[in-house]
């Protein structure tokens, strides 16, 4: 767990497990011999992903942003996809009871989008089968946009929605639509992000003094970081890559730290501009936050030290 305070606002990372997806769908239209400098790749192709969540503490509510996998796929689906979040229920409940939170203590879940490694947790099943919220004091905070494009059964993106995942929210009354940029609580804001969906959005945080970019799938990992560098995953890669160039430019201009969702190794970092110039950023001052054992050596040494910018 890492942890960035001040002004009355408190972020820290939460551990929601891990999953290992394609790497060749991770890294889009780069070549391996590119990818497999940064990250390691398992018999299968698959590379190591974090599923690290946000707490933020603010004007007295306690804002999720993202919720991991959840706990309610197959074996089946699990082996697919080299599933590790075990816990009561998940890893990612157990991280919030280390910090003697209970899930009804979440006032407020953010949800980026809709895909099921970043919102399979929103519900749960109880021993009734039945599914109900599994933070069951929370508003979830949800795109519109990303809504109805998870309702599309679109053969392209079919796979990433599954709708246990949130339609038992709004049929509990828990959801509530995002339809433009705001302030979602004090000195949080939610930006649209267009690109890996349509209805993508990040989370915005002052926190002491500087800004803190949760990237979400904007930008996965840090190796995500140069402009060109664009997941197969995303629907709209073209308005992926001019939110990356309007978002990465503004952190680069003001100095943002970029958090992390699914890197295995790496928190956050600051963002500043390419030496000799350039559009895009690189990252300086590194906070490190490993989740995976057993690969984080063998990732960091395929990493170069300072990737150059899209």
């Amino acid at each position: 767990m890492q942890v960035l305070e001040g002004d009355g606002v408190r972020v820290r990372t939460l551990d929601a497990g891990s999953l290992w997806l394609d790497g060749g769908a991770m890294f889009g239209v780069v070549p391996k011999p590119l990818w497999a400098r940064r990250t390691v790749a398992d018999d299968r192709n698959r590379i190591p992903l974090a599923m690290r969540c946000l707490l933020v503490e603010t004007g007295g509510l306690r804002l999720l942003v993202d919720t991991g996998l959840g706990g309610k796929e197959s074996q089946k689906f699990r082996e697919i996809y080299r599933v590790a979040n075990q816990g009561s229920p998940t890893r990612l409940e157990d991280s919030l009871r280390a910090l003697e939170l209970a899930p009804e203590a979440i006032d407020v879940v953010v949800n980026t989008h809709l895909h099921f490694d970043h919102a399979g947790g929103n519900t749960l099943r109880g021993e009734d089968g039945a599914l109900h919220a599994a933070f069951p004091n929370a508003r979830y905070l949800i795109r519109r946009e990303e809504w109805e494009f998870a309702h599309r059964d679109n053969e392209r993106v079919r796979a990433s929605y599954i709708a246990d995942n949130f339609v038992p929210l709004r049929q509990e009354g828990r959801v509530e639509f995002v339809d433009h940029d705001s302030e979602v609580a004090p000195g949080v804001h939610v930006l649209h992000t267009p690109g890996h969906t349509p209805g993508h959005q990040s989370v915005l945080i002052d926190v002491g003094g500087c800004r803190l970019l949760y990237l979400a799938d904007l930008a996965p990992t840090k190796a995500h970081i140069p402009l060109a560098w664009i997941m197969g995953y995303d629907v709209e890669p073209l308005v992926t890559l001019e939110s990356k160039r309007r978002v990465l430019g503004r952190a680069a201009e003001e100095g943002w730290m970029l958090a992390f969702e699914h890197d295995p190794l790496v928190a956050w970092g600051r963002a500043v501009k390419p030496e000799g110039g350039g559009e895009g950023c690189v990252l300086t001052e590194e906070v490190s936050d490993p989740l995976l054992e057993g690969v984080a050596a063998s990732a960091q040494e395929r990493r170069p030290a300072r990737p150059t910018a899209g």
